[in-house]
């Protein structure tokens, strides 16, 4: 039986002549100004799986699908899809829309953009996982074919952007630019998409311009004609320019001054708990740690040393005295709106510093060791203050960890070079399936995305059959039983050590609306500065 789904009926001309009224009609500027902490690593949409440059890149480059207010899988470029077969899927798209540059959307574009993110120097197989091929049928009709059942495949094509092949190939970027290299391709500081905005410059870590696209085929909810962003890594610095004017929006704004923003009558803050878990990784791989004082083992090969680091962290004090209470404690790799989240797999192992201690002595570390521990300074919130107050936990037992900070652009590629032998990884589920968080972070490493950011390189046989099973089952009751299975082997195996779900307060001035997203984005279409 094939069953058949469509969007959108018939809205397509419609809208096409509602974009080109608003074109006519004129349109009063207004500019967003807002900041955070660090800035994106890349234009090129195919390169570095980063969730700030993703939720920045969908203003500027569009997807098949996309969200909505309520996450439901809504068309964007695509009209509406067919599934053909269990492996067939055929997808419409929209006629008459424009890149930036003024050439056509079609579907040479959506051949060339899914094989481009499937290549290898992409960091976006964990999205193209589960497809064999793309095949053009017609101008405006795409086939995907799977390699098995793919009960997620829509929710993976709302992260893969495309880009226009003509441009690419005019410009040499048809191969992502490779975050682990310093060359870089046209698309890696230039932009060429459909979306509602245009990018006008980018001055890496210093400021980036976006100017509304007046050409664009879709109804703009909000009023902005112009974006700017600043990157600012001070918290103090962030809180003074949101105080002053400077800017009107700050999306990380320090948890200390939440108190104080939340009573100045010229501000107001929005919040709620993002779909995002802070743990650390650990190099379960190496035979010897670079930098430790330990010759000849590695200490983190032993689940009995992974879990008394586990529980030598006081998460209650790091969510009272550092979060300030913004955080939600969590002993599992994904949030609760996540598909898969159970009570059951979300059970911390208990602080207590006297096992930890124990543990260590019977796994040949009664006076702990030396080991070498990598934090981001400037893409979490209290990221480094955390690392720091870990760093005091484990000497507390007699692990002496040799804390290193670094800025994004850095820190990043640095740990997908397998160069920590701890790390802090903060894991957003653009999918909001828990499959999307197995496959990158505990799916053995290997081709399609598995083990994409498993830069501790964990591995289990058993976890990665439970991952293969879930990447196909298409019987949700059993799909999450599976789900359970692993995040309850993923405890036992202390795979990770899991800290929390940032909660994320956003503060601006009064005069802007937005609506708050649990997966940390600003949707630009619908922001209105008053």
């Amino acid at each position: 039986m094939v069953h058949r789904k469509s969007f959108f009926a018939g809205a397509a001309a419609t809208l096409m002549v509602a974009a080109a009224c608003a074109v006519a009609l004129p349109v009063q500027a207004r500019t967003f100004k807002w900041a955070s902490s660090s800035d994106i690593p890349s234009w090129d949409v195919h390169s570095q799986n980063n969730a700030l440059a993703n939720g920045i890149h969908a203003a500027v480059y569009e997807s098949l699908f996309y969200y909505d207010r309520k996450f439901q899988v809504e068309p964007v470029l695509a009209t509406g899809y067919q599934q053909v077969s269990p492996t067939q899927v055929r997808i419409t798209l929209r006629k008459g829309v424009k890149f930036h540059d003024g050439s056509d959307f079609n579907a040479d574009d959506v051949v060339f953009s899914l094989n481009r993110a499937m290549d290898k120097a992409s960091n976006f197989g964990v999205y193209t996982q589960g497809i064999d091929k793309v095949v053009k049928v017609d101008d405006y009709t795409v086939d995907i074919f799977t390699h098995g059942p793919n009960p997620v495949l829509l929710r993976q094509l709302t992260e893969l952007r495309i880009m226009d092949k003509e441009w690419a190939e005019k410009h040499r970027s048809v191969t992502p630019k490779d975050m682990k290299s310093k060359e870089e391709n046209h698309a890696h500081r230039h932009a060429n998409g459909t979306g509602p905005f245009m990018l006008k410059s980018w001055d890496q870590d210093v400021r980036m311009v976006l100017v509304r696209n007046p050409n664009w085929w879709g109804k703009m909810e909000g009023n902005v004609t112009e974006i700017v962003y600043t990157p600012i890594k001070s918290e103090a610095t962030r809180t003074a320019a949101l105080l002053s004017g400077e800017v009107d929006m700050v999306l990380d704004p320090s948890p200390a001054d939440i108190p104080r923003l939340r009573t100045n009558p010229a501000l107001k803050v929005v919040d709620g708990v993002e779909n995002r878990t802070i743990f650390l990784g650990m190099d379960q791989y190496r035979d010897e740690l670079p930098g430790s004082n330990i010759k000849g083992r590695n200490p983190l090969k032993d689940v009995r040393v992974r879990r008394a680091l586990y529980q030598a962290i006081d998460i209650n004090a790091i969510h009272k005295n550092i979060m300030r209470g913004m955080s939600q404690p969590t002993g599992t790799l994904i949030a609760p709106q996540v598909n898969g989240w159970t009570r059951r797999a979300d059970q911390r192992y208990p602080y207590d510093p006297a096992a930890a201690r124990k543990l260590l002595a019977e796994a040949g570390y009664p006076d702990g060791f030396e080991v070498d521990f990598a934090c981001p300074n400037n893409r979490y919130i209290n990221d480094e203050a955390i690392c720091q107050a870990i760093t005091a936990m484990w000497a507390r037992i007699g692990v002496k960890a040799k804390l290193r900070t670094l800025p994004l652009v850095t820190y990043f590629p640095m740990i997908q070079r397998y160069e920590a032998s701890i790390y802090m990884l903060g894991w957003g589920v653009p999918t909001f399936d828990a499959l999307y968080s197995l496959q990158s972070l505990v799916r053995s490493v290997g081709a399609q995305g598995d083990g994409n950011y498993n830069v501790g390189r964990y591995s289990n046989p058993q976890m990665d059959a439970l991952v293969e099973r879930i990447k196909k089952e298409v019987d949700q009751k059993v799909r999450n039983e599976l789900i359970e299975q692993a995040l309850l082997l993923s405890h036992q195996d202390v795979s990770h050590l899991p800290l929390h779900n940032q909660v994320i307060p956003w503060a601006m001035k009064k005069n802007i609306e937005m609506y708050h997203r649990a997966d940390n984005r600003i949707d630009m279409r619908a922001v209105k500065v008053n």
